[in-house]
């Protein structure tokens, strides 16, 4: 089993107007991808508007993301729910198209207990083969998994790593701790932060699933190699030119502003599905202003 490191990219679900899937704009921003470095993609994650997705359509764009792909880079699906039953059939939807890798996401809304969460888990990787990255983002599904129940997870041969997306400094050093603790495989920890990837990548992470990604994905590439080579003040300095971005891509919530800016570039069309909506004008002076200065 390859070990999961570096740059992956948090992909957006292209679409038209009307809601409907874009598979031209999805092929050319895989190409993309591939050119600028990125070492993975995970398709039909929260970025990619998984909770507004039904299900033909995830298993779409998860099938046709895999063949695009095609092994240039390494392929990850999500399949995070609020109803186990519900992450249990995506995990084994996936696995059927040809995913070795998930992404699975808290259940939120649900609010469960660190009991809760290790059945939830346990009951997905019980009935399926593929392997699990936990997803932890407590800001969007009000609900935290608390270290102590990532490394009980941690001991499941099919849990082999989580994204973290809480920013706090002393989660990161007991995740490591977890990582460095798991004898019998990599257990990768990876950053779902931006802002604060790089402090996570600089204390021991292995990378960083990135929102950023899908607007510089040769810097965040960049960046996450000079980490991974011990060049912090490298790192750094580039990581600081993109703060703005960083601030920016989080106005409102996750995916509008990526959306809106990727089609300001004419790289896909300004297609969200409800209840999200299209950036605030209040917005597209400032953003318009730094995506122009934006190249790769």
């Amino acid at each position: 089993m390859q070990d999961l490191s570096g740059s992956f990219v948090a992909l957006v679900t292209p679409m038209f107007e009307n809601g409907d899937i874009d598979y031209v704009s999805l092929k050319n921003l895989i190409d993309w991808h591939f050119r600028s470095g990125t070492d993975g993609i995970v398709s039909v994650g929260t970025t990619g508007e998984s909770a507004t997705i039904n299900f033909n359509d995830h298993h779409d764009v998860l099938k046709e993301t895999l063949n695009i792909i095609n092994g240039r880079m390494i392929a990850v699906a999500g399949t995070g729910a609020n109803s186990t039953e519900e992450a249990k059939d995506l995990s084994l939807e996936a696995e059927r198209i040809g995913y070795k890798y998930s992404l699975s996401v808290t259940p939120y809304y649900n609010k469960p207990t660190q009991k809760g969460l290790i059945e939830h888990y346990e009951y997905i990787t019980g009935k399926s083969e593929i392997s699990q990255i936990l997803y932890n983002v407590p800001s969007r599904t009000a609900c935290d998994m608390e270290p102590s129940t990532v490394g009980k997870l941690s001991e499941n041969p099919k849990i082999i790593g989580i994204k973290e997306a809480l920013s706090d400094v002393n989660r990161f050093k007991e995740l490591i701790s977890i990582s460095k603790s798991v004898s019998d495989k990599h257990f990768s920890i990876l950053s779902g932060d931006d802002p604060s990837f790089v402090d996570f990548m600089s204390l021991g992470a292995h990378g960083v699933i990135s929102v950023a990604a899908n607007l510089i994905p040769s810097k965040i590439k960049e960046i996450c190699e000079l980490l991974m080579n011990n060049h912090y003040k490298q790192a750094k300095e580039i990581d600081a030119n993109n703060r703005k971005l960083y601030e920016l891509l989080f106005v409102e919530s996750n995916p509008i502003p990526i959306k809106w800016a990727l089609s300001e570039l004419k790289m896909i069309q300004n297609g969200i599905r409800l209840p999200l909506t299209s950036l605030s004008s209040e917005y597209h002076e400032e953003f318009s202003s730094l995506i122009s200065k934006i190249s790769n």
